[in-house]
């Protein structure tokens, strides 16, 4: 039986697809009327590669027996007729863990050993090695050995105190960064530093990926966890135990890592069940449920439809018996309810917006330039009508007066080239100062002042050095933009008052989220430093593993820091100048052809079949590429009030 959140996802592949169709159709369009550059096609093959990998990822967090990794069960695989995922006490996820689909392999498990920490590689950079992991393959037709191969996940190892602190799993002064149950002399950690398990469910398949990490102490030793995995997903679900509330390592969880890295977060009080006494009524329960869900939205600051109260264990039996009573009374449906109602919505604008913004001006060019033609093509067929039956001195006339406008045109196109040669110098100055060369440059200096003392100090002046480097590219970026911005408009106005054009507005150059992220990776850096633990105690092998974090994320900013930039560039300038050089071709036809009939009316028959054939032939281009930008749009209403207005 599907729910809400399943047919709402399904509806969101649906839509994604649709897209993907109408961009592969745009671009069979390119081919068919020869369009086709190489940096136009590597757009739309990047574009297209990102949809077909496109993923919405939720994150589970919450401290340790808080039902996480039943929830998940619950959610997403009772269908399986018992526990997927290990989650018995004292038998649960002991490592963060990404759960998707991919159909280019076979189902498996892969584990990574717990010793890949004594390294600075991130796990980011260890998934592209797949020798690095242990794998192991899923036999979906056996639930023992499914069950023996998910249990793995549980798996544990023993070893001398000295090999904890190593790995940077042992700090007796920090219980955020202890991983491990000390017996003795010797510690019990855990075996596995990161999980994937490739899983062909339903919602897997259709680009979810859960995300489910395995308590506050993987949180203080897996920077990567902080810094990019938890900010980057779409959603993060909290669980909190009903009978509990917000414990005091709940309420530090929260506030260290989902309020200021996340907007989409829900908090989910498990266990609901605890309080379903015999001895007392329903309103006695509910009113209980009530209490403890108020003082949840106060502590947590979260809106009162964002914290959800459920059984994550009755839902998971209700599911595997068919028990609709039990399912319902479990409100594991109000949350299903509220991810298919808010937050797949919130991931469908992002993708349409990446989408617009890569496609529209492209599609939109595609558009004007065809309209240009046709437009051009029935002016032709007006002047030559005038012709018929009229002598050649008049098409000598004409022909004269349109000399004269295609060399006070050519004028004005050398003009325009000048300016359009200084600014693609001065963007391509920019963007050489972004490229991966001169950026190592930067994280090499910055490198220098923390390997003098991997200490919360060194890191804080290493990173300041990187913020005061993007800060001065970004400001440099944004002065060009508005620039050349004010150089395009200018440029528009003037052509769309002499010659007609369609009034193109250049798009903005938005830097905001860079900005942002930057911001984001010094208060994390900032909070870090200033974090009493990390300042009293020095923390070579936390520090190193935090910087070495940063610097991907900071890495990755500036590289698409860089790609916005170019695609900004062609976005802002190459509509105008391929409308000029289309405008300067149609003026050089239609001079051409009427020399040709200045000496030889006799043609003029077969010349205005060919405008008539050239017209029809272009009016369907335009149907098609109108087809095209409202599907590659993904609005169908759209579609409808075009198609009305052209009938």
């Amino acid at each position: 039986m599907t729910n809400q959140l399943e047919n709402q996802i399904a509806s969101y592949q649906r839509w994604r697809e649709e897209i993907r169709t109408g961009i592969e159709a745009y671009q069979t369009w390119l081919d068919q009327h020869g369009h086709v550059d190489i940096q136009r096609s590597l757009r739309i093959y990047d574009l297209l590669e990102g949809l077909r990998n496109d993923r919405m990822v939720l994150a589970f967090l919450a401290e340790y027996s808080r039902g996480k990794t039943e929830l998940i069960n619950a959610m997403f695989f009772a269908d399986f007729k018992q526990r997927l995922l290990p989650s018995d006490v004292g038998r649960t996820t002991m490592c963060p863990t990404e759960i998707f689909h991919d159909a280019a392999e076979e189902p498996y498990i892969r584990l990574l050993p717990i010793e890949t920490r004594k390294r600075e590689d991130s796990i980011a950079s260890l998934k592209q090695h797949p020798i690095e992991w242990v794998k192991i393959k899923l036999n979906l037709q056996s639930q023992e050995e499914m069950a023996k191969a998910m249990a793995s996940l549980a798996e544990t190892k023993t070893v001398r105190v000295e090999e904890a602190s190593t790995l940077g799993l042992l700090d007796q002064k920090d219980f955020v960064t202890t991983t491990v149950i000390t017996r003795g002399s010797k510690v019990e950690i855990p075996a596995w530093r990161h999980a994937m398990i490739n899983y062909p469910h339903p919602l897997l398949k259709s680009g979810l990926v859960i995300l489910d990490t395995p308590g506050l102490n993987a949180l203080g030793t897996e920077p990567e966890l902080t810094l990019k995995m938890i900010p980057s997903a779409h959603a993060v679900l909290f669980l909190l135990a009903m009978d509990t509330g917000v414990t005091k390592s709940d309420l530090e969880i929260w506030q260290r890592y989902v309020q200021t890295y996340q907007t989409r977060r829900i908090a989910v009080l498990n266990k609901i069940d605890l309080l379903w006494d015999d001895l007392k009524t329903e309103d006695q329960i509910d009113l209980s449920i009530a209490r403890q869900v108020d003082e949840t939205c106060k502590l947590l600051e979260l809106p009162r439809d964002h914290v959800i109260a459920l059984s994550a264990q009755k839902a998971l039996l209700a599911r595997i018996k068919s028990d609709e009573v039990m399912l319902r009374r479990s409100a594991i449906r109000e949350l299903e309810d509220l991810l298919a109602n808010e937050i797949v919505p919130a991931k469908q604008e992002i993708l349409r917006t990446a989408v617009v913004k890569e496609m529209g001006a492209m599609v939109e060019g595609s558009l004007h330039s065809v309209m240009a033609q046709l437009t051009a093509t029935q002016a032709e067929l007006q002047e030559l009508s005038k012709l018929s039956g009229k002598n050649r001195e008049l098409a000598k006339t004409m022909l004269g007066r349109l000399e004269k406008d295609r060399a006070v045109y050519l004028q004005h196109m050398e003009s325009f080239k000048n300016s359009y040669s200084v600014v693609l110098k001065q963007g391509h100055a920019l963007m050489s100062n972004l490229d991966e060369e001169h950026i190592d440059e930067i994280f090499a200096k910055s490198a220098r002042d923390i390997e003098t003392s991997w200490t919360t100090a060194g890191l804080w002046r290493s990173m300041n050095s990187l913020f005061e480097s993007f800060t001065r590219q970004a400001d440099k970026i944004l002065s060009f933009a508005s620039e050349t911005r004010s150089f395009v408009e200018k440029v528009y106005r003037e052509f769309q008052e002499q010659y007609g054009f369609v009034n193109l507005t250049p798009p903005p150059l938005n830097l905001e989220k860079h900005i942002l992220t930057m911001k984001g990776l010094k208060t994390n850096t900032e909070r870090f430093c200033r974090d009493p633990v990390n300042v009293m105690t020095e923390k070579h092998f936390l520090v190193k593993r935090f910087y070495n974090g940063l610097v991907t994320e900071a890495k990755i900013v500036f590289q698409d820091v860089r790609k916005d930039l170019d695609i900004w560039l062609k976005n802002a300038l190459t509509p105008i100048s391929n409308q000029l050089k289309e405008h300067q071709t149609l003026l050089e036809r239609r001079v051409e052809n009427l020399k040709k009939l200045s000496g030889d009316l006799s043609s003029l028959q077969e010349r205005l079949h060919q405008l008539e054939t050239q017209k029809m032939a272009l009016g369907k281009q335009v149907e098609d590429l109108l087809r095209i930008k409202y599907k590659v749009l993904g609005t169908a209403e759209r579609q409808r009030a075009a198609t009305a207005k052209a009938a």
